[in-house]
């Protein structure tokens, strides 16, 4: 015979609201798109001379990927979800990023 009390639970647990959105699938695709962006930029300046410095530095700019979808997902959450403004604040962080990478690289 099992020598313990009933436990009786009176409340069952709140769930979650039904109203909260999540920002990560399109502040990562923010992210993604200003890091194409910003790839393309030096193109743009130095012409078809960037792939001879892309040979050797491609691991650095790769390594902004994962960095700019992040600045994404956050911008986008931080700006509750308003789209231009994350848009325009991610394009402006990621291309600030990859600038002082190039120039940090360039000497």
């Amino acid at each position: 015979m099992r020598n313990s009390p009933n436990m009786i639970m009176t409340q069952a647990e709140p769930s979650p609201p039904a109203d909260e959105t999540t920002w990560s699938l399109p502040g990562a695709f923010i992210g993604f798109l200003s890091w194409l962006l910003a790839l393309g930029i030096p193109f743009l300046a130095y012409g078809s001379n960037t792939l001879f410095f892309f040979l050797y530095t491609w691991p650095f700019f790769l390594a902004l990927m994962p960095v700019a979808v992040v600045v994404g997902i956050a911008l986008h959450s931080l700006v509750r979800g308003k789209l231009l403004y994350s848009c325009l604040a991610t394009v402006v962080t990621v291309g600030l990023m990859f600038g002082v990478l190039f120039m940090w690289l360039m000497g």
